[in-house]
Order: structure tokens, then C-alpha cells, then sequence
């Protein structure tokens, strides 16, 4: 998930037809002047902070420069967004193009017939050997490909304080989850905050699936999220994850909850606290306050070398229509955007990976190097949560994990409720 998908129930197809129905008025939405000249694409998006808004101009100059008519459609929150999306498709005046995340979102659409495939530019740009096999196993359904991966995110990695480590005699990065838990320590030993946190869902979802990949490893990760297996959901060493995710909070400060997860990485920014479990997003916040990867903050992708690196992105979907102009300037934007230039100058300003593994990222900060190193070993390529959890079962695991990180729950009570959760 990323920053904008606060780690929810998705909104559901009809109940987004409601939400959409108020909020198609107030969505702000822009449309640029269409020249008479090239393909027009009417793009819908919810990248509107300034770094994003910055970072989706480049597919936009892209597909200026191919001679395409790029009209932004910009919807503030990923659920307004999605909803807006979906209400005009089924209303039957859809966008050129809709964002979506790389997960089970637009299944629905799929199975409706409601999106056009992009098997041809797919199948001539070798999507199968330059995208992480957990995209392609999202976007592609009974052989048909049907969205257009534009990067990839990471929402575990762990980010630290280079003044804070020092502050509290931390002289080595951590290595092990004992590692970490006893920089932990050492943070909350020298009057700081160990874990920079907000106290929402979503993020508390995120220590979640950072404690199942670091602490149970792999094998456990997809035995619980992939396939549900009572057994591994029942077992000591998903105990053992439960329990590293709950001494979590013992780190946390009394302004945790209902943070934002910026507030949170500023606190890493002053000094404030030591560390913070977030997504590669929180780049952004580092490099808007003039900090650098190295050596002002540290950047861990997995406490170990094979720990999993879990993968999700954003994609856009391409609304079915018969129309040429609008099936041509749907091939163009697939062309575009993914575009070895327009993949690199995005990615740098959005904080994520380009999703072709053939770019060189010599230009990019260290931690996206470190991030692209990992994912040539196929075998650390991971979906995060939503990718393998439908909307439902992603809510109903969230209400557990709240409501044992705010209460005095048992982990005993958590791990059943978690395992009747994810009861197929």
C-alpha cells in the first residue's frame, strides 16, 4: 500500500458508485485544453502533493513529446479516486486511463469486461522477463494483461537517524531483528524516542507485515498472507511475529496515536527519534529537508540477506472503448510511461523504483540502488499484503492488529482471531 491507501477495506464496486456520486462534484478535477492535434488522454490520477504532481509531469512531458494530448485529471485520496474512476466506467464515460494499485483493486472491473488488455504492448515490451513476477501475477488474468505497472514500492523498509544513532552510541547499523530491538533500546535508554509511529491502521499494518517478513522469514510470510495455512497461522513461530510486533509499541511516544506518517519521519528529520518502519515514500521528506541517504539517515531494505523484499506499486487501468482515437491513446500512454527516460525522472521524484529492471539507477540515491540490487534476486521479490489478501479479508486482518496494538489483548487471542480472519 502506499501512503495514499490507508491500509483499509478498498472501496467495493457499488459502494463506490455511491461515494462517486457526491463526490464527482467536488473533485477538483482539471482538464487541459486539448490542442487538434495527436491522441487525447484524459488520465485519471491521485497524485496531487507536490512531489507527486511533480513526478506524474514527466509521463506527462513524455507523452507531449510523442505527440499526444495529455489531460490531467487529478482526484485528492486513493478511495475518492478509485471511486470516481469506477463510477464512469460503469456510467460509460471513462477516463483514458485510471490509477489503480498493483493488487486484487480492479479485479472486478476485469471480471466485468469493463478494461481493454494491453497483451500487444505487453508481449512487445517483454513485460515477462523486465517486471517483478508478484506484478505481473496481479495484472494478468487468463493470459490477458490488464493494467500498466508504473513503479514499484516498498512499504517496510526501516529508516533511521544517523544523529539520533550516534546520540545513543549505536556505532553499527542493525543486522537481526535482535539487532534492532536493541538499538531500541539504546534510543529509549538515551531519552528518545525509539519508534517514530502514527497511530493509524494502516501503519500499524505496516509493523506488521515489517515484524512477518523480518522476524518469520519468507517461508512464513506466504504461508500466512498467500496461502492461509491454519496450520502456520496456528504455529509458535507466528506467535513469535505477533509478539516482536506488539513490543513495538513499547518504543512508541504518548503523541502516537493518529499521527501522520510524515510527522512521524520528521521526528527522524530533528533528531527527534531514532527509527521508522514506512514506506520508500518517506524519501520525499528526507530530501524536501535536505537530507541524504548515508549520511544524515540510514536505509535498511531487510534485517538479513534473504529477508523478502515486498513489492506493490501503482498501475493504470485502460477503461474499455471501441473508440481508435482513445484505444491509440491508451497504446501511446503504455508506450510512454514506460519509456526507460520517463521511468527513471519519475522515480526519482516519487521515491520509488522504475518497474523495468533493465534501467540503470546510477542517478538515483542509495537506498533505490540498494532497493534495485535486491530485487535482481527474483527469489526476495515478494507481494505485500494487498496482493495477496482480497479487500475483506486485508480489513478484517487490520481490525485484529488495531485492536491488539490499543488494548491488552493476548497474543493467543490475536493469533486465533487473525486465523478465523483469514478463514477462506
Amino acid at each position: 500500500m502506499d501512503k495514499h491507501h490507508r491500509g483499509g477495506r478498498a472501496v467495493p464496486l457499488l459502494a463506490a458508485l455511491a461515494l462517486a456520486a457526491a463526490a464527482a462534484t467536488a473533485t477538483g478535477a482539471s482538464h487541459a485544453a486539448a490542442p487538434a492535434a495527436g491522441p487525447r488522454a484524459e488520465v485519471m490520477h491521485w497524485w496531487t502533493s507536490s512531489s507527486e504532481s511533480a513526478a506524474v509531469r514527466k509521463f506527462a512531458d513524455a507523452y507531449r513529446a510523442a505527440g499526444g494530448v495529455w489531460a490531467d485529471t487529478a482526484v485528492a485520496g486513493a478511495d475518492q479516486a478509485k471511486a470516481v474512476a469506477i463510477n464512469r466506467i460503469v456510467g460509460g464515460n471513462p477516463p483514458t486511463a485510471a490509477q489503480f494499485n498493483t493488487t486484487k483493486q480492479f479485479r472486478d472491473l476485469i471480471d466485468q469486461g469493463s478494461l481493454n488488455n494491453v497483451d500487444d504492448i505487453a508481449a512487445r515490451d517483454h513485460w515477462d522477463q523486465l517486471m517483478p513476477g508478484p506484478m505481473l501475477d496481479v495484472i494478468r488474468v487468463k493470459g490477458h494483461y490488464y493494467a500498466l505497472p508504473v513503479d514499484i514500492h516498498m512499504s517496510t523498509w526501516i529508516w533511521y537517524s544517523k544523529a539520533a544513532f550516534r546520540k545513543a552510541g549505536i556505532a553499527a547499523e542493525p543486522t537481526t531483528p535482535d539487532e534492532l530491538f536493541a538499538a531500541l533500546d539504546k534510543l529509549k535508554a538515551a531519552g528518545l524516542v525509539g519508534l517514530a509511529h502514527g497511530g493509524q491502521p494502516w501503519q500499524e499494518n505496516i509493523l506488521f507485515q515489517a515484524m512477518l517478513a523480518n522476524v518469520g522469514g519468507k517461508q512464513l510470510y506466504l504461508q500466512v498472507l498467500r496461502d492461509r495455512d491454519p496450520k502456520a497461522l496456528n504455529s509458535e513461530a507466528f506467535r513469535k511475529v505477533l509478539t516482536a510486533f506488539k513490543r513495538l509499541q513499547s518504543y512508541v511516544d504518548a503523541g502516537s496515536p493518529n499521527r501522520n506518517w510524515n510527522d512521524a519521519t520528521a521526528m527522524l528529520i530533528s533528531g527527534k527519534a531514532g527509527v521508522q518502519i514506512m514506506g520508500d515514500w518517506a524519501k520525499g521528506e528526507f530530501a524536501a529537508a535536505k537530507q541524504s541517504a548515508g549520511k544524515d539517515f540510514g536505509c535498511i531494505a531487510g534485517l538479513g540477506p534473504a529477508v523478502p523484499y515486498l513489492i506493490q506499486g501503482d498501475a493504470f487501468v485502460f477503461p474499455k472503448t471501441a473508440n481508435p482515437d482513445a484505444v491509440k491513446a491508451q497504446k501511446l500512454l503504455a508506450t510512454t510511461m514506460l519509456a526507460p527516460a520517463a521511468q527513471l525522472e519519475f522515480s526519482k521524484l516519487k521515491g520509488s523504483l522504475p518497474v523495468r529492471s533493465d534501467i540503470d539507477v546510477s542517478s538515483m540515491d542509495a537506498c533505490a540502488q540498494a532497493g534495485m540490487a535486491i530485487m535482481k534476486d527474483k527469489s526476495r521479490q515478494v507481494g505485500m499484503i494487498e496482493v495477496y489478501l482480497t479487500p475483506d479479508q486485508n480489513g478484517a486482518l487490520q481490525d485484529v492488529l488495531t485492536a491488539f496494538w490499543n488494548t491488552r489483548m493476548p497474543v493467543e487471542k490475536a493469533q486465533k482471531s487473525i486465523a478465523a480472519a483469514l478463514r477462506d
